[in-house]
């Protein structure tokens, strides 16, 4: 799919060359993934409409939606993220599943969930692929899962700040050193609160909501410092904006 690059150079440019060109496991810090975060937003600073984020994409924000997820060693996303946007299986596309293990990735990335109150959404149809692996990160004990799908069920070491502790594992047992998480915005704002997100893509939606509950990006407790980003990419198609920012420590 082209796009119109207006940042770093004015050029027509394919999402898939941008994006194949990431390999951001290759940034990946010593304990943890390298850690991106994907969001689409109104112009008016909401990240959902009548409850659902997919309201505010187009087909470019898909087109990056799905081509971040290509490039990736796992995807994280919490609870009522899964549960409002009834996620299913991570990579449908067999021709995409195709090229990530020629690029020497597994078929599908790992899905990761974090869960404060070890209600997992199990009936979404994610848990009934077969070929889906799937952590699960909880503060709480969760009994045995039946399902279709590869469950696995980590209990969050008490000792250390919940998402630090599920990165350092993600790294440490399972070798992922590229994670992208697609919310919703209080496991966002947990993220930034730990430092753990490198960059955020973002779409800026040409649609105003007018108001409402929907959140913004991230919700929870102010940060104590701002935290900066670099632009390091700016495109446009039909109107709506897709950047790319490298966030800097708080300072």
């Amino acid at each position: 799919m082209r796009f119109r690059q207006l940042l770093p150079d004015l050029a027509p440019v394919q999402a898939s060359d941008l994006l194949g060109a990431l390999r951001p496991g290759s940034r990946a810090p010593a304990d943890r993934p390298h850690t991106a975060a994907n969001f689409a937003a109104s112009a008016d600073g909401h990240a959902t409409f009548a409850g659902r984020s997919r309201k505010l994409g187009d087909d470019g924000d898909r087109e990056i939606f799905h081509g971040l997820r290509e490039q990736v060693d796992a995807v994280l996303a919490g609870t009522e993220t899964l549960r409002t946007e009834r996620y299913g299986r991570i990579i449908p596309d067999a021709a995409r599943r195709g090229r990530r293990v020629a690029a020497g990735l597994t078929a599908e990335p790992l899905a990761c969930v974090v869960t404060r109150s070890g209600d997992v959404p199990t009936a979404i149809p994610l848990f009934g692929e077969p070929e889906a692996r799937i952590v699960i990160f909880s503060a709480q004990a969760i009994g045995p899962i039946e399902c279709a799908a590869q469950v696995e069920v980590v209990r969050l070491e008490p000792e250390l700040p919940a998402l630090t502790g599920a990165l350092r594992h993600l790294r440490r047992d399972h070798d992922v050193r590229s994670l992208l998480c697609e919310g919703g915005p209080t496991l966002f704002g947990a993220l930034l609160q730990e430092g753990l997100v490198d960059e955020l893509f973002l779409t800026l939606a040409p649609k105003l909501t007018g108001g409402g509950h929907g959140p913004p990006l991230s919700t929870g407790d102010e940060l104590a410092e701002l935290v900066s980003m670099e632009l390091r990419w700016l495109l446009e198609r039909n109107d709506s904006l897709y950047l790319r920012y490298a966030l800097s420590p708080a300072s």
